[in-house]
């Protein structure tokens, strides 16, 4: 004899989740999101949180794990594997929120701005990007390489 499963009941969204999903909506990058996943014929279910999950994404471009398209988390992974990693899920979940913040679609140019901006300073297009420094560099897989460690071997990189 088996036991039975109980099924998985969803977290009712808070109003700041539901205020972003509808302002992705009505600001047309969650269209685009899913458009884009579509597109990429991955699959696409619900996530936490009011997100979309768009999983098995093979295009080479943007070389990434994961990224967001308005409310669209597009990921490499499986559904499964990414919802299991709170704090990326997290990470995404704050990009989310920022195309909000940036009525839609001025987020993409801002964003690139700010990523080509991090490769002039650091020669990464993250450890000085402001977005990616809201939203949680390690959290997102990033190393900040904008404020270099001290050399172990001498007092802070110094040769006495």
């Amino acid at each position: 004899m088996t036991q039975r499963q109980r099924p998985r009941v969803e977290q009712p969204l808070t109003p700041g989740q539901r205020i972003r999903q509808l302002a992705n909506l009505a600001n047309g990058t969650t269209v685009l999101g899913l458009a884009l996943a579509r597109a990429a014929r991955t699959a696409v279910s619900r996530g936490p949180g009011g997100l979309v999950i768009a999983s098995g994404y093979r295009w080479r471009i943007p070389f990434a794990g994961a990224f967001t398209v308005g409310n669209v988390v597009i990921c490499r992974a499986g559904k499964a594997q990414l919802t299991s990693n709170p704090t990326l899920l997290g990470h995404e979940e704050k990009h989310c929120t920022q195309y909000a913040w940036c009525l839609g679609f001025p987020f993409l140019p801002l964003y690139f701005l700010a990523a080509a901006w991090s490769q002039l300073r650091t020669g990464n297009p993250a450890s000085a990007n402001f977005f990616e420094r809201l939203a949680g560099l390690e959290a997102g897989g990033y190393v900040d390489i904008s404020n270099p460690r001290p050399d172990p071997r001498g007092a802070g990189g110094i040769e006495v």
